[in-house]
């Protein structure tokens, strides 16, 4: 047995309840504050649980963040600063650099004709930036000065080579106008069941009430004239996915369902794709890029219903296994199939 353990051997019969017990309430506390599991350099933790708490000052009161800022401030501007240990005196030591020439070798050296040489001088930089283009010259200019020189018959580029450093400028992309679509008319439309209304886009409409959506999706149920109903970027969740689950299992006329980019989750998406196993005339259904991932179950299940409804010929949602991309991808080619061969009837 080495020293170590030998010393180690006295404390193996030592009472620690009977040591607690004879403790003054000040050292219970210092010793729990030695106890705290701290983490001071995980920066993913706030900072209450990275330091221990060593503040005995009760608070004065609320955050005053305008105070603080202005105490900090005056603090700063009273601190004294420190004296540089060389101090500067602007004198510039040693000799500037002087970049040597380099003499050209003889067997490197270029001649040209008299005439290619002058146009070379006289060429401006527009024109020096093109015949750079049509060397090959690339890495000397943008990639829109080198295509329009290569593209264009005719000298195109005004900046120069020069102008490398600069971005390009493109010109700027309106956002798309808002949708002008009535929902309370369409409500109205859709339980009086109007032979002209085919459709329902409802895409980025944030504000639309999660009560109006139900009751839309409850009009739907004894709709026949509704091809298209498409709720994109709508702020759905799951509610609205119930509602359209239970309309899916009663509507017979609808063809087109779109409820992409929306914060439906995955016990959302689950209760889509059993009602659609109960529906035969859904012919495309969108359900990609939801707030979250669904995860390998509901992948799983989205190929399964691919394989069990023939009538589903256009699915849209990107996949991230191999497994249920190659089975709905399989699917939807025999689905395609089949339409064909119907239509050939």
């Amino acid at each position: 047995m080495s020293s170590y353990q030998k010393e180690l051997e006295k404390y193996r019969d030592i009472d620690e309840d009977e040591i607690l017990r004879t403790l003054s309430p000040e050292e219970l506390e210092q010793l729990d504050c030695e106890l705290q599991e701290m983490d001071p350099e995980n920066m993913l933790l706030p900072a209450g649980l990275r330091q221990r708490d060593q503040t005995k000052k009760s608070p004065t009161g609320p955050l005053d963040r305008d105070a603080l800022l202005q105490y900090l401030e005056q603090q700063a501007l009273e601190v004294k600063e420190r004296d540089d240990l060389v101090p500067f005196t602007g004198e510039k030591k040693g000799k500037p650099y002087i970049q040597p020439k380099r003499e050209i070798p003889v067997q490197e050296q270029i001649t040209l004709e008299p005439e290619l040489e002058e146009a070379l001088a006289n060429a401006t930089d527009a024109e020096m930036c093109d015949i750079a283009a049509i060397l090959g010259m690339y890495t000397l200019m943008s990639n829109k000065q080198y295509y329009d020189a290569i593209c264009s018959g005719e000298i195109c580029n005004t900046e120069g080579i020069s102008s490398v450093v600069q971005p390009d400028k493109y010109k700027p992309v309106p956002d798309e106008p808002p949708n002008p679509t009535n929902i309370e008319e369409i409500l109205k439309s859709v339980r009086n069941n109007d032979k002209e209304l085919e459709e329902v886009n409802l895409n980025n409409i944030q504000d639309i009430p999660i009560p109006m959506l139900t009751e839309l999706c409850e009009a739907m149920k004894t709709n026949t004239y509704v091809r298209s109903f498409s709720l994109v970027a709508t702020r759905s969740g799951d509610p609205i996915a119930n509602a359209v689950a239970d309309m899916l299992r009663e509507n017979r006329s609808l063809r087109s369902l779109n409820i992409e980019s929306n914060f439906i989750s995955s016990t959302g998406l689950m209760a889509v794709l059993k009602a659609v196993r109960e529906n035969a005339t859904l012919t495309e259904l969108r359900v990609d890029n939801q707030r979250q991932w669904p995860g390998d179950a509901v992948e799983m299940e989205m190929a399964t219903v691919l394989e069990q409804c023939p009538s589903i010929v256009r699915f849209g949602y990107h996949f991230t296994q191999q497994g249920p991309r190659a089975r709905a991808a399989q699917a939807m080619t025999r689905n395609n199939e089949l339409r064909r061969q119907q239509k050939k009837r």
